[in-house]
């Protein structure tokens, strides 16, 4: 009987420490994927992107002009479904998620291109 009473009690209390833990482990882990953002902040960060970019020299003065021209074509095609008649829809949201993924994967083979010395050629 002793036994047996040991063992509830090392139960409870094991059952209560499983709550304990997960709540001081990481509040949320870090996800495999991106999580959804705004279209403002997609802006923004492509945006920061490019210009970080341009500080480092791995863009160089056109890439960026090219990439900062397409990014201001995503702002006006994003006005214009505003301002359409219901707004922005989902069919809308979704095309502009494509249109900033494709533009992201842009600014990521740029930056990666090695066309950031001038007179040298890349590795290839």
């Amino acid at each position: 009987m002793k036994k047996f009473t040991l063992m509830l009690a090392g139960l409870g209390i094991a059952v209560s420490a499983v709550p304990m833990t997960a709540a001081t482990a990481a509040p949320h882990p870090a996800p495999a994927f991106q999580a959804w953002q705004s279209i403002n902040a997609r802006q923004a960060n492509l945006d920061r992107r490019i210009d970080q970019g341009v500080r480092s020299g791995a863009l160089t003065r056109g890439e960026a002009a090219r990439l900062r021209a397409d990014l201001n074509g995503l702002a006006r095609l994003e006005a214009q479904y505003r301002r359409s008649r219901p707004g922005l829809t989902l069919a809308e949201r979704r095309d502009l998620d494509r249109r900033f993924d494709a533009l992201s994967a842009r600014v990521r083979i740029e930056k990666h291109d090695r066309n950031d010395r001038p007179g040298r050629p890349g590795r290839w």
